[in-house]
Parts: C-alpha cells; sequence; structure tokens
C-alpha cells in the first residue's frame, strides 16, 4: 500500500521534500549543538551563572545612594520577591511555566498555526520566561540571514540543560536579576529602587504590575516618559491576573481607579543624592582597590563586581543639606544679580570674559593646533543648540562657547561638609550646587581664602602659650612699618582709639586689628605649629597676613581642624568609607579614624568653645538666634574675605560640625557689598535652615539636642571680665597734649 501511494508524484515528491527538509534540520540543529554556530553553555558552565553587577554606595544605615556601573543591576533572592509580582510575571510573559521544561511546545505550535500560518499577531508569542532568561545572560550574535533561527535554537538548548540544572524558583530569581527594564536598569530591584525608591519586597500590586507591564516595550512603555501608556499597559497585566485566577476584579479595580505614583531616583553618576560624595568615594575605591585583589590577584572591576560599599553617609541629613542649599542659593543668586544689575562684571568686563575662556582645555587645545587669536575666536563663536542651568529651570537655545562662559560666570556655588567630630565621620558633603553643570567640587579640592575663621588658631596659640581670656587690646588702628607699612582694618567703622577689648569680645566680633596684635604678640610660627598639630597639613606663607586668612585651605581639612574643640583638643581626618564587601558579602577591608595627638590642653579647648559660644549668642552669628531662632547648643565662626569674595561659617554643636562656604568660582567676582557677601549673610544661612529642618525631626534628637560638657568653675572665672574697656587715663594724656598744643598755636596767632 506504501509502495503504491509513493509512486504517486503527489506524495512523493513532498514526501522526499519533507525527509530532506527533517534531514537538513537534524544537520542544522548538529551543527549548532555541537558548537559550530559558536560555543553553547554545557551545564558546568551553567551551573555557576554570574552577571555583571551594579557596585552598590550605601549609606551610614544600609540605604542606598548610588551605584557604579555599566549595566545597572542589584541582585536578590527569591524570599525578596512578592507573590503578586511573580503572579504577574507568569500570568503576563508564560503562563503555562510550571509545566514546560524549558520550551512551551503548546505556545510554539499556537505560534506556528496562528501567527505565522493565519497571520494574527494578537495570539501572542512562544518565548518563556526560561528562554527570556536565556538571551538576557547570553544575548544574541548576528549570523546573518540565519540569525534568528541559530539564536532561538541555542537559546532552547540552553534553556532545556538551565531547567534540568535549577529549580522554577532560581529560574524566577535569575529571571528577575536579569530582566532589563526601562533607564537602562537591570533587575528587578534596581527597577524597583530607581522607580519607586523602595525594596522589591516592599512593592505594591501597582507598582508591581507597572514593572512587568514596562517589559513588553522597555522605552514605549517606560512609567516616567509614558504615564498613561504605562498605566494602560500595567491595567492589562492586572487583567491577565484576573483571567488566571491570581487577584479579584474587586482588587484590580482598585489599582486601575487610581494613576501610577513614582518616586524616581536618579542612581546615574551626575544625578541623583550626593553626586559629589560618590564621586569622591569612588576616587577613594578605586586606590584601595589596588591593594586588595581577589583572590586569583586579579583587580576588582567596580562596574562590574557587584560591590557593598559602606559609607558614613547620613540619608536623611543629606537630603536636607541638598534642599536647604538649594533654597537659599536660588535666593542668593537672585538677590546677587540684583545687587550688580546692569553693571554687572560677567556683563560688561570684556578682559575678564578673555581671560576666563584663555584658561579652558578647548582654549589651550586650539593653541596646541597652531591656530591664531582670531581663528580660535570665530572657532569659540559658533552657536549650538545646549541646555544651561538654571535656578527657575533650565533652557535649551543656540549658543555659543563664549556666550556659555559668560552664562556661568555669574553664578555663585557653594560647599558644605558635616561631620562627627568624634571620629571624622562625613555625615552630609555638598561639593557644589548642581554637579552635572559645575564638576569641581568645593570639598575635596578647591582651596580658597577661609577669612576669620582662622581667627581661632590664632586665638587658640595665644592661649596655648599663655595669654589670659582677659587679656585686652585695643581696637585702634596699628600700621607695621616692618610690613610694608601694613595697616590691617576692620569691617566696622568703628574706630574708637581708646577703646579695647577683651579677647572673647574680640572673636566674637571678629576684630581684624586685635586679632592681628593677638598674632604679632604670639608670632606667627607657633600659629603655624598649632595648626599643624590640629590637623592642617597645608603649607601656609610664614606671614602676619594668614591671620586674616588670606591662605588658602580645604573645606574638609578646616571641619577636621575645629572638630578638635568638641574631641578632646584632637583634630580628625574627616572619612567616608567604613567597610567594602564583595557580591557574596565577603568582607575585603574595614577602615576606622586615624588617631591623633592631643593638639592643646583642656584649657585652651574649653576657652576657646566658651568664646565661639559667644559669636553665636552675642557676636557676628548671632542670626542663628535672632533670624532663625535656634535654640540649640551652637559654637561658631563666621568669616568674609577681601573684597566680599569669600563668605564661611563653621558651626561646632557636641556631635556635628559643619562648614559652609559660598562665593563665585571666578575669584575675580565677589559680593558687590559687605551686606551681601559676608559669610553671616552668605554662608550661616545654610547651617541655620538645616538645623531648623533637622529640630523638626525627631530622628536628629541626639544631635540636636545634645549639651557640650559644663565649663569648669575655674575657666568661666577667668572669662569674668567686661567685654570691653576705655583707656581714660590715655584720654585725658591726649587731651592735654591738644590743649596745649591749642594754647601754642594761640600763642603764635598773638605774636
Amino acid at each position: 500500500m506504501i509502495r503504491v501511494l509513493f509512486k504517486k508524484k503527489w506524495i512523493k515528491y513532498p514526501l522526499i521534500s519533507l525527509g530532506g527538509f527533517i534531514f537538513i534540520f537534524i544537520i542544522f540543529y548538529g551543527s549548532i549543538y555541537f558548537g559550530f554556530w559558536g560555543n553553547i553553555p554545557n551545564k558546568d558552565e551553567l551551573s555557576s551563572l554570574k552577571q555583571v553587577e551594579a557596585t552598590q554606595v550605601l549609606d551610614k544605615d544600609g540605604r542606598l545612594i548610588g551605584k557604579y556601573y555599566i549595566y545597572d543591576r542589584q541582585p536578590i533572592t527569591y524570599d525578596d520577591l512578592p507573590n503578586h509580582l511573580i503572579d504577574a510575571l507568569v500570568a503576563t510573559e508564560d503562563i503555562r511555566f510550571y509545566e514546560h521544561n524549558g520550551v512551551d511546545n503548546v505556545s510554539l505550535l499556537r505560534v506556528f498555526f496562528k501567527t505565522i500560518l493565519l497571520s494574527d499577531k494578537s495570539s501572542g508569542g512562544g518565548s518563556t520566561i526560561t528562554l527570556q532568561l536565556v538571551k538576557n545572560i547570553f544575548g544574541r550574535k548576528d549570523y546573518g540571514v540565519f540569525s534568528i533561527v541559530v539564536n532561538k535554537l541555542k537559546e532552547s538548548i540552553v534553556a532545556k540543560r538551565i531547567e534540568d540544572l535549577y529549580s522554577k524558583e532560581d529560574i524566577l530569581t535569575q529571571y528577575f536579576n536579569t530582566v532589563p527594564f526601562p533607564d537602562n536598569t537591570y533587575g528587578i530591584e534596581s527597577a524597583s529602587q530607581k522607580f519607586f525608591n523602595k525594596s522589591t519586597k516592599e512593592l505594591t500590586l501597582s507598582e508591581a504590575t507597572t514593572l512587568i507591564g514596562s517589559l513588553k516595550a522597555n522605552h514605549s512603555y517606560n512609567p516616567r516618559l509614558f504615564p498613561e501608556r504605562s498605566q494602560l499597559r500595567r491595567d492589562v497585566v492586572l487583567r491577565q491576573m484576573v483571567k488566571y485566577g491570581h487577584i479579584t476584579q474587586n482588587a484590580a479595580d482598585q489599582v486601575m481607579n487610581k494613576n501610577i505614583v513614582l518616586d524616581y531616583q536618579y542612581f546615574n553618576h551626575d544625578l541623583g543624592l550626593a553626586p559629589y560624595f560618590r564621586e569622591e568615594v569612588k576616587k577613594e575605591l578605586i586606590q584601595i582597590l589596588k591593594k586588595h585583589k581577589k583572590t586569583d590577584s586579579t583587580l576588582y572591576d567596580i562596574y562590574k563586581d557587584g560591590l557593598i560599599i559602606h559609607t558614613t553617609l547620613d540619608y536623611e541629613m543629606q537630603s536636607l543639606a541638598e534642599k536647604v542649599m538649594k533654597d537659599h542659593m536660588r535666593n542668593l543668586q537672585n538677590v546677587y544679580e540684583k545687587e550688580y544689575g546692569l553693571k554687572a562684571p560677567w556683563k560688561g568686563n570684556t578682559k575678564l570674559l578673555d581671560n576666563t575662556i584663555k584658561r579652558l582645555p578647548i582654549y589651550k587645545k586650539y593653541i596646541e593646533q597652531g591656530l591664531s587669536e582670531n581663528q580660535i575666536k570665530d572657532s569659540l563663536s559658533v552657536k549650538q543648540e545646549m541646555e544651561l542651568f538654571e535656578w527657575e529651570g533650565n533652557i535649551t537655545k543656540k549658543v555659543s562657547t563664549r556666550d556659555s562662559v559668560q552664562h556661568y560666570l555669574k553664578f555663585l556655588n557653594a560647599g558644605m561638609i558635616a561631620i562627627d567630630p568624634k571620629d571624622g565621620s562625613v555625615r552630609a558633603y555638598l561639593g557644589g550646587i548642581d554637579y552635572r553643570y559645575f564638576k569641581y567640587d568645593h570639598v575635596s579640592q578647591s582651596k580658597r581664602q577661609v577669612g576669620s575663621t582662622f581667627k581661632p588658631f590664632v586665638y587658640t596659640a595665644a592661649i596655648e602659650n599663655g595669654m589670659k581670656p582677659c587679656t585686652y587690646f585695643p581696637l585702634k588702628e596699628v600700621t607695621y612699618t616692618n610690613l610694608e607699612d601694613w595697616t590691617p582694618k576692620n569691617s566696622s567703622t568703628e574706630q574708637d582709639p581708646y577703646l579695647n577689648y577683651n579677647l572673647e569680645t574680640a572673636l566674637s566680633n571678629s576684630v581684624n586689628t586685635i586679632a592681628v596684635k593677638v598674632m604679632d604678640e604670639v608670632g606667627v610660627t607657633n600659629v603655624l605649629d598649632q595648626i599643624k598639630k590640629m590637623g592642617i597639613d597645608e603649607e601656609l606663607p610664614e606671614q602676619p597676613s594668614i591671620t586674616l586668612g588670606t591662605a588658602g585651605i580645604k573645606i574638609k581639612e578646616l571641619a577636621g581642624a575645629y572638630a578638635s574643640y568638641v574631641n578632646k583638643s584632637k583634630g580628625v581626618q574627616p572619612f567616608y568609607i567604613t567597610k567594602i564587601q564583595d557580591r557574596n558579602g565577603n568582607l575585603i577591608a574595614s577602615f576606622e579614624q586615624e588617631k591623633r595627638e592631643t593638639a592643646y590642653s583642656d584649657y585652651t579647648r574649653q576657652v576657646m568653645l566658651e568664646m565661639m559660644k559667644s559669636t553665636v549668642d552675642n557676636g557676628t552669628a548671632i542670626r542663628l538666634r535672632k533670624t532663625y531662632g535656634l535654640k540649640n547648643e551652637i559654637a561658631g565662626k563666621t568669616g568674609t574675605t577681601q573684597d566680599n569674595k569669600d563668605g564661611w561659617f563653621v558651626g561646632i554643636t557636641p556631635k556635628l560640625v559643619t562648614v559652609t562656604w559660598v562665593g563665585n568660582d571666578n575669584y575675580n567676582i565677589g559680593f558687590k557689598t559687605t551686606k551681601q557677601g559676608q559669610g553671616a549673610n552668605s554662608a550661616l544661612p545654610i547651617f541655620g535652615k538645616l538645623y531648623q529642618k533637622m529640630n523638626e525631626n525627631p530622628v536628629f534628637d541626639p544631635i540636636t539636642k545634645s549639651s557640650f560638657e559644663k565649663t569648669s568653675n575655674s575657666i568661666l572665672e577667668d572669662l569674668e571680665c567686661k567685654p570691653e574697656k576705655r583707656d581714660n587715663f590715655l584720654k585725658r594724656l591726649f587731651s592735654k597734649k591738644k590743649k596745649r598744643k591749642k594754647e601754642r598755636n594761640l600763642k603764635r596767632i598773638k605774636t
């Protein structure tokens, strides 16, 4: 019978064709199986699946503040996956997941008959979760016209091997850890943290279905870019869950009646929380890891090896610091520009603009290429579309390099560091106003003149070398003929030649003339020796002018030295990293604050602390009490440099030392007036507003409600003297001389 049928051509040739096709397919499949189209992972290789993972940067309490990555991937375990998340995935992507062995033959038949033969695109695809996992891990290669077939067959082979090696729970875990989500995010934990600022186990039904819905098309269903479209896709996932009995219709309706609410977090290098801090941590991390290698002696890769970096930063404090800084700087910038008006240096000073341009890397490059000044000017005048920073919202317009430089010349910048004075742990760190547009870090890189914040070091050296707190110095100006007739002046207009201040009054009111006299008496060398003991390693000039803060010191060094006043007279080295772990939690390295020697006596420390309390209660920082209503125990020092180019404030509380700075990045531009440029107005408000916010949050009570240690009675007695006194004897003496001179002049006239 078969022979008879085979003799019929309409049966014979189709059968031969079918047999030939099957034979070719078997040969083709065999060539793929045995690796002629590239290696296929065997079971041994698959038994230790390892993916590139992002390095996580955590705050002091283990909260995620950022990542270093090429692919933003952050793995979790099966126990971290909520049931409604798994149900949403299975109902939407692979309803027979628990029944097949990696390849769903039923779905493949449906695809063949409905999708291919009947062109019914709504029938769905034949890909399983396991097949998608293989694609996520190993990707696809280009084989020309055979690409689809070769890749699909390779994936099916690997999928079956994975199913033989791993449980369904393991496969789901691997899938959720590798699947790509919108915004270059890999893995459910990274997506959960990025879009909803929470861990995967905390995802609500709405949030889980939103993320699962985005898997169909990462860009098209990105909830950040296309919220309405994403919401429609979320509702499709919810209906699938209802269809297969995972949730009730009522539960689905409750979710579908609400909009998607994002709490989007930027974990890329330029955005998100503490970008300046993360960049500084990265620099330090790279140096540390050169000394701590893997067991196979190769170097760790911070972008691929999934390290866990524990830092000292306080997430909540950093968040508040960034907010209050931006609020203050936005308002200050507005006042600053209005004060200058049409005569602003960035508007009419061509020489200033030209000199700034000449410092640009692109200008130096053109010079190296041999271009003339006119050619360079033409090149830098070409306009192109550019996004420009503005406090009220960035603008995009066509500008040249020259226009851009002129635009950014006007901006004030800021820096701030807050440390635990007991060990130097950095709790908050602001390197600038916006890392996207101002990459220069004013905490770790900038050396600006510190103004009157240097004066406490002079007074510390004086007390330590035997000067009594109730020593009086005259307010009047003195010309130092041995210093090229240098005449230090006070910012105050008061120049009473008979008025004398004690040390506390002079420091709390930041009197320049008296600070220089104290320096002159104690000696420059003693002061420089003192600050080195306190932890400032900068090589400062041996000149009396440093009394007024003419030398440049980094913000973090200033903070470390001031910490000594509440740390048993010991300065600290601010540090960022406490420990480093590998992806499995194994310790790579841990760090503790280096111990320093006592810089001065406890007597000196208590005297200086009382003097700086007076600065806040009665001196240049009194607006902390009057304007910001702070009742916390605070000591501090304001600082303003020549021509109002730098504004400073150092705030000392028992458990936190904070240094803030404000100024223009271009040192040729200062504030127009001292009223706006003084540290009490430009830098102090960042501290004041930060403490206002911290006072409102009970989590900061250990800091905000802490008290200074009680000052000894003997020291309080040493400080018990009138803040000022008038030299009446000298006044009478000068009055008599003046009277006699007047009488002699009258005699001459009569003669």
